[in-house]
């Protein structure tokens, strides 16, 4: 298929075919057509309503990469997954979509490349019809990027294992149905760590509150504890003792996704802010025709167009299985700290308005600053890079 032209801050864009950009229609429609009436009713709800998960799946944006007999949209591209993350960071009309790219972009790549054939006929169905609502575990209260730290254990017992311990800081914990959970199976720092699919209706499975945060206040992030919850064996991915490996494989198309919605997060508060200066007046005057709004302007502009080059090329190499974890790391730290910067600088343009809950920009400055911590501090991210160095 010949190669579509899309443009992105009147830059031409050849990274996308035409059924991608048919697929970015779909998105938008859908957001417009869901999430924008329910977008203030979620925020303050602190997260959305499962019925969004049904009506993702029906409407094809969900479960689009679970192969077509399971129910899915059988799409083996990550660039439909690239377009969706752009169209959610790009106009936020609301942050509780975000669960439905964490489930696209992190959860169900788990349940299609760690699975065997019993798993996959268990679960797949469900998560592909938004039945089943799915979540990835590892953050514990003392272990954060650490993985070697985790400390939930699972004991085998028979067909069981029995888990304890608790999680922390994790998406769609209050509506998941499946999380895949970072469990330690043994005192080995790496080789001991195994992933297994813990159905939230275990008996000893509780979810704890749902964390009041910063910003994305309709994205729902839970502590989860584990009080002696018995997991059957047939629910570990791949093999006991290979969890950090697997943790390992899924990470660079996360931080990508992230890199990616970053980017596209960028290039839309610069839009906005195009779009206000032109229009706000100061001393007689719109404050856009001042040099200094220009000269910032002008910056933040440039600077992402740079990245959105190296992020469409980063995509390409992801699509055809040539993305190196450091890359994926370094494109992360680097799109994400921008994007604090651009908004950080786009919201002093707005002057005391910019402050205000009721323009964007201000609950873009909310939502912008967990871009550096989640998926990998930007600090790890750099010791990442740094250490494909040789340093």
């Amino acid at each position: 298929m010949t190669n579509t032209q899309t443009v992105a801050n009147d830059r031409v864009r050849t990274v996308y075919e035409e059924e991608h950009e048919q697929f970015r229609e779909l998105v938008q429609d859908f957001v417009e057509r869901y999430a924008a009436p329910n977008a203030e009713r979620w925020d303050a709800e602190g997260k959305v309503d499962r019925e969004l998960f049904v009506q993702a799946a029906e409407a094809g944006i969900l479960g689009f990469t679970i192969p077509e007999e399971f129910g899915g949209g059988g799409a083996d591209d990550f660039r439909f997954n690239a377009v969706m993350g752009e169209e959610l960071a790009r106009n936020p009309i609301s942050s509780g979509m975000a669960g439905i790219a964490l489930s696209n972009d992190i959860v169900i790549p788990y349940f299609l490349e760690l699975t065997n054939d019993e798993q996959q006929q268990r679960w797949l169905p469900g998560i592909a019809a938004g039945e089943l609502i799915t979540a990835v575990a590892m953050t514990e209260p003392g272990t954060g990027s650490d993985l070697a730290g985790i400390r939930t254990s699972a004991v085998r017992d028979g067909d069981d294992y029995v888990v304890n311990g608790s999680k922390i800081f994790i998406s769609n914990g209050q509506n998941a149905d499946l999380v895949v959970t970072a469990v330690r199976t043994s005192a080995d720092p790496h080789r001991g760590l195994s992933l297994l699919v813990i159905p939230a209706a275990s008996p000893g499975f509780t979810r704890g509150r749902n964390l009041e945060k910063i910003g994305l206040h309709a994205q729902d992030t839970s502590e989860l504890v584990f009080d002696n919850v018995r997991v059957p064996a047939a629910n570990l991915l791949g093999e006991e003792g290979q969890g950090f490996l697997g943790l390992m494989r899924n990470l660079p198309q996360e931080r990508l996704s992230i890199a990616a919605a970053a980017v596209a997060a960028s290039e839309g508060v610069i839009e906005r802010a195009i779009a206000y200066v032109t229009e706000r007046q100061a001393f007689g005057k719109p404050i856009g025709s001042f040099q200094n709004t220009r000269f910032e302007l002008a910056e933040l502009h440039t600077g992402v167009a740079v990245s959105r080059a190296y992020i469409d090329q980063a995509i390409l190499r992801h699509s055809a299985g040539e993305l190196s974890a450091e890359d994926a790391a370094a494109a992360k730290f680097w799109t994400t700290e921008q994007l604090v910067n651009v908004v950080n600088r786009c919201l002093q343009l707005y002057g005391g308005y910019g402050y205000m809950r009721e323009y964007r920009i201000a609950r873009d400055y909310e939502d912008a600053r967990i871009t550096t911590i989640y998926g990998g501090t930007t600090e790890i991210m750099k010791e990442i890079v740094g250490r494909s160095l040789g340093l």
